[in-house]
């Protein structure tokens, strides 16, 4: 196998929405995680061997019955997990918002499988994390609102609890002291100290977090301490990483939320979320990006010549042992072939298969999805599938088989920020009772028609189509890809951004089927599907 070797890290290095990575190094592998809220596979598993590519090998939640997402918003479900590695085991962290609470989860192999849960009764609050420590003592760290009562919204605490490994492999509940609160956050009134990790360096526990909200004024801080329970100093210059001071009109804003890890020539480095604001919004959510690190005085610092998160860095030489054209490679074309690709989501998780609105045509392998009574709007199991969008200029496109029945049915490409956000391409049938397309825009609660027109085309095979142009869509029909005609243009983007939705998600481009409140015991398969950048 040929030695290869690298140069530079450009960044993000994950783009689209991925938020709140994870990272953990086992000899020289690196496996990282993101948040992936009430998507299904949840907590996608990546690895890589330089740095630079990086490629999916799996999800931690990855089948039905593992934990449940039932009546979860978009922005709810599994928020920002933790990975660690100790003596042959993986170890993940998560929080299953509003609903189980935080959990671990195991395995011997990061590709998986990962274990049930074993659900952390008595640790409160969100974002776990677990550090083991050299005297062979494991300690959960998280954070929670101020045990004495929150005395403003975000008034929240950092606090750590022993773990006896032992119980968890049982299968029981491992935490085996009261909790302990070692930090409230590095600025005075701090809001919302929050995704702590601590490691031990030299001598130091280091406890990395971030504070300030998830939004423009988000920051990654750093206290330090001799013995784990305190006392805990700040570095007198926190915050350690940030964006605040530049304003919203910066390439890249809404910095925080890291983790720490060295590589396997002793350099350290950082991943973290941040967005990309184009025209004011950021469609493409929250995105992992890395930054290298340098120590002073027993403290970390950012290494780039500004301080700040920067598109590229030199990257000191890592060998490679992988062909690097085969990682970071998502295939623009799509043909499902009978499952999923790992870069495709559905929305939450049905109790078992039988009850999924997805599944696949047993003789062409196509997506096939169910016209049941969920709705794109609902908190149910809908009859969707989609994939990220990566780039501020795009383009979605899909080939259906799809003949729609005089009973309220309808599928067609989606455009998801959240329930409340969307433009949907459907087919469906009109007033005329001949098949139409419509072009639906969800801003708020209520549908809006943008478009309505019988469907031009008479053949059962269709292609939907959606452009980003500088925030302008665009969408489009066709009896395939060659001859797509433009349906209905000069609609806003911006509102699919979280600056409008509010929430925590990015823009999923994907496609759907609904009965639209009825089971109309019918499908539309999909045949491909089609992502690229508008250069």
């Amino acid at each position: 196998m040929n030695t290869k070797y690298s140069n530079s890290i450009v960044n993000p290095i994950l783009s689209g929405f991925y938020p709140d990575p994870s990272i953990c190094r086992v000899e020289s592998n690196f496996y990282l995680v993101n948040s992936t809220f009430a998507y299904f596979p949840g907590i996608p598993v990546f690895h890589s061997n330089d740095l630079i590519h990086w490629k999916q090998i799996g999800s931690a939640i990855d089948r039905p019955g593992q934990l449940c997402y039932d009546g979860h918003q978009i922005s709810q479900g599994l928020f920002a997990p933790t990975i660690r590695y100790n003596q042959g085991v993986f170890y993940i962290l998560c929080t299953l918002i509003d609903t189980g609470g935080n959990f671990i989860i195991t395995a011997k192999d990061p590709a998986g499988p990962w274990s049930d849960p074993v659900w952390l009764k008595e640790a409160d609050g969100i974002d776990p994390s677990i550090f083991f420590d050299d005297d062979g003592k494991v300690w959960y760290c998280g954070t929670h609102p101020a045990p004495e009562g929150e005395a403003y919204n975000g008034n929240y605490e950092i606090y750590i609890q022993e773990i006896n490994l032992s119980l968890l492999s049982a299968g029981k509940n491992p935490l085996t002291s009261k909790s302990t609160g070692i930090w409230r956050g590095a600025l005075r009134d701090s809001i919302w100290p929050e995704g702590p990790h601590i490691y031990k360096i030299n001598g130091w526990y280091y406890l990395l977090h971030a504070e300030g909200g998830t939004g423009p004024d988000h920051a990654v801080c750093v206290a330090r301490a001799k013995n784990i329970r305190g006392p805990w100093e700040g570095k007198k210059s926190n915050p350690v990483l940030t964006h605040r001071h530049l304003g919203k009109n910066t390439d890249i804003i809404n910095v925080g939320h890291a983790d720490l890890f060295d590589d396997t020539n002793e350099n350290w480095w950082m991943v973290l979320l941040a967005s990309r604001p184009h025209y004011g919004v950021c469609p493409l959510g929250r995105e992992t990006f890395m930054v290298p690190v340098h120590w002073e005085n027993d403290w970390p610092c950012i290494s780039s010549k500004s301080g700040l998160v920067e598109t590229e860095y030199d990257l000191p030489p890592l060998p490679i042992t992988n062909a690097d054209p085969e990682w970071s490679y998502e295939p623009a074309c799509d043909h499902f072939n009978g499952k999923l690709p790992p870069h495709w989501l559905t929305l939450r998780m049905p109790v078992n298969k039988k009850d999924s609105a997805v599944g696949f045509n047993s003789h062409s392998g196509a997506l096939r999805l169910f016209t049941k009574p969920a709705t794109m709007r609902g908190l149910e199991h809908p009859a969707f599938a989609g994939r990220r969008i990566k780039h501020k200029n795009w383009a979605f496109s899909a080939a259906f088989d799809f003949s729609p029945k005089p009973t309220g049915e309808s599928a067609g490409i989606i455009l998801l920020q959240s329930e409340n956000y969307q433009y949907r391409l459907e087919i469906c049938i009109g007033l005329s009772t001949k098949a139409s397309l419509r072009l639906i825009r969800a801003s708020g609660k209520n549908d809006e028609t943008m478009a309505e027109a019988e469907c031009p085309v008479t053949e059962k095979q269709i292609v939907l189509a959606a452009r980003c142009e500088e925030m302008a869509l665009s969408f489009f029909c066709g009896k395939d890809q060659y001859s797509l005609k433009c349906f209905s243009d000069h609609h806003d983007a911006k509102i699919l951004s979280t600056e409008f939705s509010g929430g925590f998600t990015g823009l999923i481009a994907g496609v759907f089927a609904s009965g639209n409140g009825k089971d109309t015991e019918h499908y539309a398969d999909v045949l491909w599907a089609e992502y690229k950048e508008i250069l």
